[in-house]
């Protein structure tokens, strides 16, 4: 199966059918772990697909870009409303406490693999 059977995917289940024909004959789909995972997070956000994997990759990478800088105004927001102890040692624990945290959803965000921020970020994404 040549190349130019995968060019009209629109769909995990499409990707998903067109790995196992390939499959079947002994080849197998550029790309196909990471074009799945694309697939994935552009279906929880709520994106169609372009349909090529060059240009899902670029899609994801502007929705993830938008993600990101919600994630941030959010946590901005967050930041603002909070009262910030007296305390010295207090407020270094909790500095340090949202470094961290900053950390782990940037790396879910780069993995994609953070659904209940995905999710929630759908609710939006048709906002911006």
């Amino acid at each position: 199966m040549g190349m130019d059977n995968v060019d009209d995917i629109k769909s995990i289940e499409e990707l998903r059918k067109a790995q196992a024909a390939a499959q079947a004959q002994g080849t197998s789909i550029t790309n196909y772990n990471q074009w799945e995972q694309i697939l994935e997070d552009l279906e929880t956000a709520g994106v169609e697909s372009t349909g090529s994997f060059e240009g899902d990759l670029k899609l994801h990478s502007e929705v993830m870009k938008k993600i990101e800088k919600f994630i941030e105004d959010m946590q901005e927001a967050q930041k603002q409303q909070e009262i910030k102890p007296q305390n010295n040692d207090l407020s270094k624990v909790d500095k340090q406490t949202t470094t961290d945290k900053d950390q782990v959803i940037k790396a879910n965000v780069a993995n994609g693999t953070s659904s209940a921020i995905m999710s929630d970020y759908m609710k939006y994404y048709h906002m911006l």
